[in-house]
């Protein structure tokens, strides 16, 4: 099927082809024209219909791919993903990387996100995801009682059971979301476990809360654990700011 011709379409100064390219095809996901698992038109044509030359049409379903749009399946076309949100969102992390000295506004951020989610989840957390977030637990337990626990494997762990709430929220985009700015939050989490004598024993036992509250489908009680929790986190970081802050001016 030949697309319906956008360049009527107003189009802002100083804007390039390859930019037309990537608006012009979500506008045309957006109003329908092309749906999630729907092959692109051939070249000629969506080239014709964004009133664009080749090379731009192909440098802007290029970055489409990054972004998780579109994919190019060898010898078969582009097609439109499935548009999982977990894949859209991924890129944020990317950015968040990047950002030098978010730490604070980050976990800020994720903190208001996963108490509401934790409170989302208490209502439709289901027997299977309970009993795997308290196996992780009890794996954090059996390695919090070595002489010399893995710092890592319990980070891990960690992620994994806030993963696991997120995904029992029921809310998709939230829980990619969390995804994405979860993990970007680990360096300084395994700093607090390393340098924090009893931050992993702390977290621990704010774990075992949240899971008691989720299983007595409790959001407020939820929320409440849940954000706690995470308010640990972003007093260590804001002490060891105002430490460094400290040392810096006093050198």
């Amino acid at each position: 099927m030949t697309p319906a011709k956008l360049t009527d379409q107003p189009r802002s100064r100083g804007v390039s082809q390859t930019d037309v390219v990537v608006q012009g095809i979500r506008q045309m996901i957006v109003e329908g024209q092309l749906r999630p698992g729907d092959r692109l038109p051939v070249e000629k044509d969506l080239a014709a219909a964004l009133g664009v030359s080749r090379n731009p049409l192909r440098e802007g379903v290029r970055a489409l791919s990054l972004m998780g749009v579109l994919e190019t399946r060898q010898g078969d076309g582009t097609y439109v993903t499935k548009l999982d949100p977990s894949m859209l969102l991924a890129p944020m992390g990317f950015v968040v990387d990047l950002h030098d000295g978010a730490g604070t506004h980050l976990h800020s951020v994720r903190r208001m996100l996963e108490t509401e989610a934790a409170g989302h989840a208490a209502r439709r957390i289901g027997t299977d995801e309970l009993a795997a977030a308290a196996e992780l637990l009890r794996h954090n337990e059996s390695e919090l009682s070595l002489d010399e626990p893995n710092h890592e494997t319990v980070i891990e762990n960690d992620i994994a059971f806030h993963r696991i709430i997120a995904e029992a929220s029921g809310n998709p985009v939230l829980a990619a979301l969390i995804d994405a700015l979860g993990g970007r939050t680990m360096r300084d989490r395994l700093r607090r476990s390393i340098s924090q004598p009893g931050a992993d024993e702390t977290a621990h036992r704010e774990h075992l809360s949240i899971l008691a509250a989720l299983t007595a489908h409790d959001p407020d009680r939820a929320r409440t654990w849940m954000s706690a929790h995470l308010f640990t986190v972003e007093d260590y970081l804001l002490e060891r700011d105002a430490a460094d802050r400290e040392r810096n001016e006093t050198a």
